[in-house]
């Protein structure tokens, strides 16, 4: 096993990791093994690099100090991930708890699968942002690619901007709030009035996110529940 090199401060609680000297595996090993009583975690340089701080299980702070690669932050439980830049494909994949925060932009799959947890993005989201989300709550405060929420079971969308084709498509019981236009919503897709329950939740959300847009200004968009069964005479057209 690689020899774990990190730098404590002199609080003893705050570990620092330089990949630009250390290796990824070390990070990893230390994030999944020689926490103990640090509670915070330093990622410097981290250069894009594929899957950091990815299946942490416990309420540690990561701040990632510039851009990571794949499936940063993927599986987590417990911690708080801040990436201070960007965020390549699958940021935040399969969470179940915990908060993710993206300074910058999120590429592909930002938070497919997820169950739970909060994932805030704080620039634009690509393709399949949400894609199959089983409870988590994502807040994007810019706007997201084509085929976002795609086949979405559970949790909540927030998108701030705009959003591509075929929003929501084939939804089951997510619920998106979009602030901006919809270029086209997907299969099952349809707005629906906003709800007291929905402003309030909205106003969570978006407080949580550090955002101040007023929730009057987003819509609603829900499941219309008619691809649960299948229909011999709708001829494939839904």
């Amino acid at each position: 096993m690689a020899r774990v090199t990190q730098a404590l401060d002199a609080a003893a609680d705050v570990a620092t990791f330089d990949l630009a000297t250390q290796t990824l595996r070390s990070l990893n090993q230390f994030l999944h093994h020689g926490l103990s009583a640090t509670k915070k975690v330093r990622v410097l340089n981290p250069d894009g690099a594929h899957n950091i701080a990815a299946g942490v299980n416990a309420p540690v702070e990561i701040e990632v100090d510039g851009h990571a690669g794949y499936y940063a932050a993927g599986m987590n439980q417990l911690a708080t991930v801040l990436i201070r830049g960007n965020a390549g494909p699958g940021v935040a994949e399969g969470m179940t708890s915990g908060v993710v925060h993206v300074r910058g932009f999120a590429s592909v799959s930002a938070g497919a699968a997820a169950h739970g947890g909060l994932l805030v993005i704080d620039g634009d989201a690509s393709l399949r942002c949400g894609i199959s989300m089983k409870g988590i709550d994502i807040v994007v405060g810019g706007s997201v690619g084509d085929f976002s929420a795609f086949m979405a079971q559970a949790g909540r969308l927030v998108v701030c901007g705009d959003a591509g084709d075929a929003l929501g498509d084939s939804l089951y019981e997510a619920v998106i709030y979009v602030r901006g236009k919809v270029k086209s919503l997907g299969a099952d897709a349809y707005e629906e009035p906003m709800a007291a329950t929905d402003f309030a939740a909205l106003a969570d959300l978006l407080k949580r996110a550090g955002l101040d847009h007023d929730p009057k200004q987003f819509r609603r968009v829900a499941s219309r529940r008619e691809l649960y069964h299948w229909n011999a005479d709708a001829n494939q057209e839904y």
